[in-house]
């Protein structure tokens, strides 16, 4: 999770630089919207693999509905 949150600290850097650098700002504030989606994608990375949690949805698809029970 530290990779997370290393990676939105770059985009508040590149964010920071821009609003100091009007004639830079668009490159800057593109870069910032990369480090935001690197941040993203690791904070996913890191839950998917996370052994300790349980899945929230008891195993199932969550696209799928649970089976009726049978009478």
């Amino acid at each position: 999770m530290d990779t997370a949150g290393r990676l939105r600290a770059m985009a508040v850097l590149c964010r920071q630089t821009a609003a100091r650098h009007p004639d830079r700002s668009w490159k800057l504030l593109a870069e910032a919207e990369y480090w935001e989606h690197l941040a993203n994608d690791a904070a996913l990375d890191h839950f998917d693999n996370c052994s300790v949690c349980p899945p929230l949805h008891g195993g199932r698809s969550i696209t799928q509905p649970a089976a009726a029970p049978a009478e």
